[in-house]
């Protein structure tokens, strides 16, 4: 592998590493000796030289590594994990360098909004068109817990620090005082991180991820927000020469989480969770309108003396006066005339009253946006332009955005917890035996007859709970603070009109006999998805269901799950599923009065569906973006993408630039479509034939499994408040994908993101010859997206140091991982092939450059786990010091990986 190159443009990169290495090696001296420093020393250029085809290296590499005891070696791991810490925040940092640099030189930043809105322009598309599409779009992302986070909040706030400091070097105006005050306070993070405990003691509670969660809520994106939105005007400004008004831009953005109503698997999540999760949530977003509205307080001065003030604050100030008289007597006499300070002082009271729930507390949240939208006019006619409407604005924004529930929290429960309680209810011991349609009739006679009785178990008084709170929580929090109901591993249109029932039972139903409630299916095996047109369709036309759409606008929301379906099938089965089922729901739906949105699953990793968003927008099926982007983002990726706060708006600009133009300007269909969806049937029928001949019916392959990788270790981590698998059961089948994923990213197999594909395009090649697939790799967006993230995936494998895992499985894995490596070897022959490439990654500079910087620093940590690996389990995998240094390499490695599961 070649050295790691920097380009002129990205030479201050080289020297940011370069620097808070250097600084990680002088606080390993300072807190560990010089001993510690020497033997990451030497395993870092033992494992450089390996990567430079050094046959000497690896052997040397591991008696480097093999004569730590386990406190040694736990302190080099936490060694390199501090330099891969740094190293991601020097990447981050870099980002927002390039992003200024654009700015300052006057260019589109590429997947930028000016590139966006110059490419609708340049379709034909005017600037009145372009607004009205910006005011169809919704983007959502969704922020759920990870049982693999690898990195506690405390670590990531030290992270923010940094990046702080690192963010004030770019001011080329310091001086060299003030550049070492800054060297100083970077030191001083990364020093007390190190001395920071990295593993909590105890696993983390639903409330724990909540805050964790949260954090990236009301400290990063809570200030963006204003920001982001004016980059679109900026940018619509920009391409089309006319100034956009604020109000021309509708909410385009809302925040969902999923922590407190996450069921699914999670005996800790209930109706107490949503409640506390809700509650929670409100008193932070008051908290923020409550400290800007004082803010805007001390700021507008403005006299009635000197400026008048809009007829609507005189009336308000009145009404607020009776509402709070105690609040006039509190204002200085000197103040008096200060009318935007007295009216700002009764809303900030009004806010401080809806957090105690007092009698004059703001009812809805939209009684507040009016008070800030009277300001604003106020401001508008009266001389406000530069006098304090910039600052009102933003939190007009945000006010809009965030509610008074700060992030929507969708609810989620397995469907085999409605069909347990349905089946019980109605005495039907068979229930779960029985076919989907035959149950689905069963519901739909059951919503009009009467509650039965037998509901006093424990699981249908939790069940039946939860639809209660539900029912308070948008009357207290508003309509807003609830999202859909998501019914994971459904199997039939009967396990979507269950929750109705189940809504009926518990309550749940408004005057008029609606139900207040979207209800989301989710499909997450390559099966499911090929029935969804089906399950849809049934859903569309029931005497029940049909009517409820109504209710809800005709708004369907369908989720597709990207981490069961490619367990189950492997990588380009899932895939293709996915896209077709897409396809195919869209197509059944044509003709129907149906808003149908797709809500992507996705996790951290190419294996679970992690990808570049415009990538992945731009490969999805035509009509299924149709304006609406609402995805999953969790673990590490939340970090990534949200950790910053220029590097959060650039997110958002990403995703909206793709959108808009996935829906504005579609590229048509290609003549030779049909060809290569067939084609591309062949590919996924063969590469699911390959997955699971190896995965799921190889007598041996989970024990291989269980030897070869540190799945074990991974369930000692106290890292999640959900357990790692969704039974009791033992085998692949019950283990939940991400602990799936995340261990065989820690073996450096990272099996589930590669393995069929090659099989089954050797096959393609010899059906339909190298030229076709080729053709289809470089011009169909869905064949380029999938062969670039495997081309990524098989870039952060190592199968020289899997041999060595494998190792660890005895005769076992003497036998399979044979199998692997020759899979691996054929999927990059023909990634590089029908790529034109001779090297992986070879067209994606910053991410090689990336990988090849972590690599030296990964491959000692693999080699060491490896090594604790087999001494632990020789000692009966117990507690102790073995156990400590095992779990410092999973989370150095997921640091250095940059992905968890």
């Amino acid at each position: 592998m070649r050295e790691v190159i920097f380009s002129d443009k990205d030479l201050p990169l080289r020297h940011d590493v370069s620097e808070l290495g250097a600084i990680v090696g002088s606080v390993l001296r300072e807190q560990c000796g010089e001993l510690l420093y020497e033997a990451v020393e030497t395993a870092r250029k033992a494992a450089i030289r390996r990567r430079q085809g050094d046959d000497s290296a690896e052997a040397e590499l591991v008696d480097a590594v093999g004569a730590l005891d386990p406190k040694r070696a736990e302190e080099l791991v936490r060694g390199f994990a501090t330099y891969f810490q740094v190293v991601n925040l020097a990447e981050q940092v870099h980002r927002i360098r390039r992003g200024r640099d654009y700015l300052r030189e006057g260019g589109s930043q590429p997947r930028g909004l000016r590139a966006a809105f110059a490419m609708l322009r340049d379709g034909g598309m005017s600037r009145e068109q372009v607004l009205e599409l910006l005011a169809s779009i919704r983007i959502e992302p969704v922020f759920t817990a990870h049982p693999t986070e690898a990195t506690r909040r405390t670590i990531l706030e030290k992270h923010q620090r940094i990046a702080k400091r690192l963010v004030e070097r770019l001011d080329p105006s310091l001086t060299p005082p003030e550049k070492r005050v800054i060297r100083d306070r970077i030191r001083g993070e990364i020093t007390t991180g190190w001395q920071t405990n990295e593993h909590p003691t105890e696993r983390p509670t639903v409330a724990d991820e909540r805050e964790h969660v949260l954090f990236y809520v009301t400290d990063v994106l809570y200030r963006i927000i204003p920001p982001f939105y004016e980059a679109i005007e900026e940018a619509l400004e920009h391409v089309f020469g006319a100034e956009v008004a604020p109000d021309e831009l509708p909410v385009i953005v809302r925040f969902i989480s999923w922590v407190g109503g996450d069921m699914d698997g999670n005996p800790n999540v209930d109706e107490t969770t949503i409640k506390a999760t809700l509650e929670r949530q409100r008193l932070l977003i008051l908290s923020k309108y409550f400290g800007e509205a004082n803010e805007l307080a001390r700021s507008l001065s403005q006299s009635v003396h000197r400026v008048g003030v809009d007829s609507g604050i005189h009336e308000r100030l009145v009404k607020y006066g009776a509402l709070l008289p105690e609040v006039a007597g509190r204002l200085r006499p000197r103040h008096r005339d200060m009318l935007y300070r007295l009216y700002l002082t009764y809303v900030a009271e009004r806010l401080q009253a809806t957090s105690k729930d007092e009698p004059s507390a703001y009812a809805t949240p939209d009684e507040f946006v009016a008070d800030v939208e009277l300001l604003e006019r106020s401001l508008v006619e009266n001389g406000g332009g530069h006098a304090g409407l910039f600052v009102v604005r933003r939190l007009l924004r945000r006010a809009r955005t965030f509610g008074f529930h700060l992030a929507t929290l969708d609810v989620r429960q397995d469907a085999i917890v409605h069909r347990n309680v349905i089946g019980r209810a109605l005495g039907d011991d068979g229930w779960h035996d029985r076919p989907s349609e035959e149950r689905a009739t069963r519901i739909i006679a059951a919503i009009d007859e009467n509650t039965p009785s037998g509901l006093d178990d424990a699981e249908s008084m939790s069940t039946l709970g939860v639809f209660r709170a539900i029912q308070e929580a948008r009357a207290k929090f508003g309509e807003h603070a609830i999202g859909p109901y998501i019914i994971s591993m459904t199997r039939g249109a009967d396990d979507v009109f269950a929750v109705l029932l189940l809504a009926k039972w518990a309550g749940l139903r408004a005057a008029d006999g609606t139900f207040p409630l979207d209800v989301t299916p989710l499909l997450e095996t390559v099966p499911d998805l090929q029935v969804a047109p089906q399950i849809l369709l049934r859903m569309l036309r029931d005497p029940i269901y049909g009517p409820h759409l109504t209710t809800r606008e005709r708004r369907q929301l369908v989720m597709i799950g990207y981490s069961d379906s490619n367990k189950d099938g492997g990588i380009a089965a899932a895939r293709w599923a996915l896209h077709e089922g897409q396809a195919a729901m869209v197509k059944a739906v044509a003709d129907e009065d149906l808003h149908l949105t797709f809500f992507h699953g996705r996790g951290g990793t190419i294996s679970r569906g992690g990808s570049n968003t415009t990538r992945a927008v731009t490969a999805a099926p035509a009509g299924s973006v149709a304006g609406h982007l609402r995805v999953t983002e969790q673990g590490e990726t939340i970090n990534s993408k949200y950790g910053l706060r220029a590097i959060a708006i650039r997110t958002l600009e990403q995703a909206l630039g793709a959108v808009a133009v996935k829906t504005g300007a579609p590229e048509p269909e290609d003549a030779r479509a049909p060809q290569w969806e067939s084609i591309m049937a062949e590919i996924a029928a063969l590469s699911r034939q390959t997955f699971r001949g190896l995965i799921y019916d190889d007598p041996d392959f989970f024990e291989y499994f269980q030897k070869a990788t540190p799945i074990d270790v991974i369930g000692k981590m106290r890292i999640g408040s959900r357990p790692g698998s969704r039974s009791k059961k033992v085998g692949i089948g019950s283990l939940r994908a991400i602990p799936w994923v995340f261990s065989w990213m820690q073996s450096r197999h990272v099996l589930p993101g590669w393995y069929g594909l090659g099989s089954a395009l050797e096959a393609a090649v010899e059906t339909h010859g190298e030229a076709a697939i080729a053709a289809m790799t470089r011009e169909w967006p869905f064949m380029g997206a999938l062969t670039a993230d495997v081309e990524m995936v098989l870039a952060k494998a190592d199968l020289g140091i899997a041999a060595r895992y494998a190792a660890l499985a005895g005769e076992v894995g003497e036998r399979i991982f044979p199998i692997i490596e020759a899979e691996y070897t054929r999927t990059s022959d023909w990634i590089l092939r029908l790529r034109g490439i001779s090297e992986l990654l070879e067209h994606e500079e910053t991410l090689q450059r990336s990988i090849k910087l972590r690599n030296p620093y990964v491959d000692p940590m693999s080699l060491l786990q490896v090594q604790l690996l087999k001494e632990w389990r020789a000692t009966g995998s117990q507690d102790g010091e073995l156990l400590a240094a095992l779990l410092a390499s999973v989370n150095g490695i997921a640091q250095g990986l940059r992905n968890t599961g």
